[in-house]
């Protein structure tokens, strides 16, 4: 892949998500499309589709954004190892690991994160936006029975 203006905009998620482990969720609204289909899945979603975490349009997901940066502070990103990236005309994905380092909930303590994060982007208006982001903190092979629901 070469597309400089997605290379700017990866860039840019990744500088999102240095602010939010800080406590700051307001560059990480930037990067988020406000459209209807926009969609953020992970550990943290509040807004739920049946019983899975997925936040679905605009406002469930700028809602599990303020309610997700509650549980961390005082963090710092330590690597974002990339995995595939590939952009064509107004579309485009990340595959990456995002590890850093922050408290965690009631923690006083700063602890090491690794996340598995696949985020997919739009171009909107000429700017790229994230329209969906999958997060879950499985960075390792795990058994095939770890996937039987109980």
């Amino acid at each position: 892949m070469d597309s400089p203006d997605f290379d700017e905009a990866i860039e840019r998620n990744h500088t999102w998500l240095s602010e939010f482990i800080k406590g700051n969720v307001e560059p990480a609204k930037v990067m988020f499309s406000h459209h209807d289909d926009v969609s953020l899945a992970g550990p943290q979603a509040t807004a739920h589709r049946g019983s899975i975490p997925i936040a679905h349009g605009w406002e469930q997901v700028s809602e599990t954004l303020e309610s997700a940066i509650q549980n961390f502070r005082k963090g710092q990103v330590t690597a974002f190892e990339n995995i595939a990236t590939y952009a064509s005309g107004d579309l485009g994905f990340t595959v990456e690991v995002e590890r850093f380092k922050a408290q965690v909930g009631g923690s006083q303590e700063l602890a090491p994160v690794a996340l598995r994060v696949t985020s997919i982007f739009r171009r909107e208006e000429g700017d790229w936006r994230v329209v969906h982001r999958h997060a879950d903190p499985i960075t390792a092979v795990q058994a095939l029975e770890s996937i039987v629901q109980a």
